[in-house]
């Protein structure tokens, strides 16, 4: 039910023009009971002049006359007050002044008890607009100074609407909830399955880029331990190809070593020989020229005379000629076998030093060998490194390649 335009000035001439209850007044025009017998007792509005419902069109004689007769009756207004909606859609929504007034109550009213129905459906039904709606819902949250006296009232009271249009609209915003719910799940389904694809190669190339990532964190740790494998590996397989080629060429080695040795004394016996000779020849021809004249001078004191001193002479001269070329012709052969004595001897204490020094001789060529072996394949290993990192860098992504 609508409040009566100027609610207490119509109140007051109720009071003065009728005899209806306190109760049956204060139902009209929403006021307190008490607030009405304080005005018939004088106590507040006084000052405040009557308004008449009647001439305003709100009640009639005939409704007043029946609430006089029965005390439980109420009072009813006219069909104008009465449904004010149906009026204002044939009068273009025109509203009263009790409900220009109390459009923001009946506004708040429909927030607090339905929060379910859309702000359009509000809308439609207060004739109002979506800036006033925010207002009064920001201002009672928010508990601002203008709308602290606000209070909700019954809209359907009121009459800005029934109760058949306040239930089409919360099912039209249920409805609507309900579309835009699917419109969102469908929209996000086509969006998953457009996206789909994409994160999974998007994923995929993550994934991708972790392995390979740690792929080369891996290969960067295991690559020091690789080539130090590697490094060790062909050291070995190196120092056990030249422990391989040393014990084959050691007997060579020896052979060869022991025939330039005994080359070398052969040829310093044979100098050293030479050198000698000419003395021992002279030594020998100087030994026998003495034996041979201490010979012949005893033949000649035994020979005293001179003839035989002369023929001894000629004698000695002729046996001396021919010692001399029997000694020319055996000089050769004695030199030969002198020669052949002393190399004899020489051979064999050059053998006995030489098997003494053997094995010291051959440690050292042993050590030399070893050493310029080492320092070959260090040359070699230095050469070889960087192409090998190289490979084995380039063969450590193949095998892991073919891992995955």
């Amino acid at each position: 039910m609508a409040a009566p335009l100027m609610p207490k000035a119509t109140a007051v001439w109720l009071v003065e023009n009728t005899t209806l209850t306190f109760r049956q007044i204060a139902n009209f025009c929403e006021i307190h009971e008490l607030e009405i017998q304080a005005i018939a007792d004088g106590d507040i509005a006084s000052n405040i002049q009557g308004v008449s419902p009647v001439n305003n069109g709100q009640l009639s004689w005939e409704e007043i006359h029946r609430c006089e007769a029965d005390a439980a009756a109420n009072l009813v207004p006219n069909k104008l007050e009465n449904d004010v909606r149906e009026h204002n859609a044939k009068a273009k929504k025109v509203l009263s002044p009790t409900q220009r007034s109390e459009k923001q109550a009946a506004i708040l009213w429909v927030l607090v008890n339905y929060p379910e129905v859309a702000d359009k459906e509000i809308r439609r039904l207060l004739q109002t607009t979506d800036n006033t709606i925010n207002k009064i819902r920001k201002g009672v949250a928010e508990k601002s100074p203008d709308f602290a006296d606000l209070k909700p009232k019954n809209a359907i009271h009121l009459g800005f609407f029934t109760e058949r249009d306040l239930e089409e609209a919360r099912r039209n915003s249920e409805q609507k909830k309900a579309a835009t719910k699917a419109t969102k799940k469908k929209s996000a389904k086509k969006k998953t399955a457009k996206k789909a694809p994409a994160k999974k190669a998007t994923a995929a190339k993550k994934t991708t880029a972790k392995k390979s990532a740690t792929v080369k964190k891996t290969a960067a740790k295991k690559a020091p331990a690789k080539k130090a494998t590697a490094a060790k590996k062909t050291t070995a397989k190196k120092s056990a190809t030249v422990k391989k080629t040393a014990a084959k060429k050691a007997p060579a080695k020896k052979a060869t070593a022991a025939k330039k040795t005994t080359a070398k004394k052969s040829a310093t016996v044979k100098k050293t020989a030479a050198k000698k000779a000419p003395a021992k020849k002279a030594t020998a021809a100087k030994k026998t020229t003495a034996k041979k004249s201490a010979t012949v001078k005893k033949t000649a004191a035994k020979k005293a005379p001179a003839k035989k001193a002369t023929a001894a002479k000629k004698t000695t001269a002729k046996k001396s000629a021919t010692v001399k070329k029997t000694a020319a012709k055996k000089a050769p052969a004695k030199k030969a076998t002198a020669a052949k004595k002393t190399t004899a001897k020489k051979s064999a204490t050059v053998k006995k030093t030489a098997a003494k020094k053997a094995p010291a001789k051959k440690a050292t060529a042993a050590k030399k060998t070893t050493a310029k072996k080492s320092a070959t394949v260090k040359k070699t290993a230095a050469k070889k490194a960087p192409a090998k990192k190289a490979a084995t860098a380039k063969k450590a992504p193949a095998k892991k390649s073919a891992k995955k």
